[in-house]
């Protein structure tokens, strides 16, 4: 890798990764980043995971220089991802699961794009979505259809966590994020259904959003961010996107976003 400036900033966010490092995801993200021509970094932030993940990165980075970790108090995967981006020295900044459920290589499908002038580029998980349960494409296909009547409707997902956007984009939107105006410490894995209100924010300010379908396939091995059933999952899952689409109106309603 280059010492110059990174074109590519891959940011990664950590809780309780074990079992997707023991199976060698970072050895999957070196084997792609370390040929490509242009400059890149990738930065891994530890969300101060209880199992051995820190160890796992601490050893599989040892020998794959241009990766790095970053270490923060625990504060959900918003938090991690704004992490990487305060560190992200690159052109770009993609965001992508430590599971690799979608494979790195993706980006080859993603890049092109940002030539023809977008500022966010986004991947979309079809409709195949291997490893999906019937019941989680059913909830999938409802909570798009009807999230589509109220915001994004030129979007069809909004959840696929393989996303990128210029690093200015990153740095003005994302601090707006309702998740960092609560004051709840989380606990476990909190994910929240942020992606709606960041991708409603980059559409507000104007910014150009181009969305483009990837592979993906359920590859999460962790058993260890406080998972439940897939019923369970669902039901919260479910609720949790609801009420992201309802504040994201209420704090438009309230002028929350006029500034942007």
């Amino acid at each position: 890798m280059s010492a110059t400036q990174p074109y590519l900033s891959v940011v990664i966010p950590c809780y309780n990764e074990a079992a997707n490092l023991e199976a060698g995801v970072l050895d999957e993200v070196y084997r792609y980043l370390a040929p490509q021509p242009y400059p890149w970094e990738a930065i891994i932030v530890n969300d101060e995971s209880t199992d051995a993940s820190a160890d796992l990165i601490r050893a599989a980075l040892a020998d794959k220089p241009g990766l790095t970790l970053v270490e923060i108090p625990h504060g959900g995967k918003p938090s991690a991802v704004w992490a990487g981006i305060q560190r992200a020295r690159g052109e770009i900044v993609l965001f992508a699961d430590m599971d690799q459920s979608t494979p790195l290589g993706e980006w080859n499908k993603l890049m092109p794009w940002y030539a023809q002038g977008a500022d966010v580029v986004i991947g979309s998980r079809g409709t195949a979505r291997a490893g999906f349960s019937p019941l989680r494409k059913l909830g999938s296909f409802v909570f798009g259809t009807v999230r589509g009547l109220f915001l994004l409707s030129n979007i069809r997902d909004t959840q696929c966590g393989f996303k990128s956007c210029r690093r200015e984009v990153a740095l003005r939107v994302f601090p707006r994020l309702q998740f960092f105006r609560q004051k709840e410490r989380p606990k476990g894995w909190k994910v929240s259904a942020y992606d709606v209100e960041l991708l409603h924010l980059c559409q507000r300010a104007g910014y150009r959003i181009q969305e483009v379908v990837v592979q993906w396939s359920n590859r999460d091995r962790s058993v260890t961010k406080n998972q439940s059933s897939e019923l369970a999952r669902y039901v919260r899952e479910s609720l949790d996107m609801a009420r992201e689409v309802m504040r994201v109106k209420t704090n438009q309603a309230k002028g929350l976003y006029d500034d942007l």
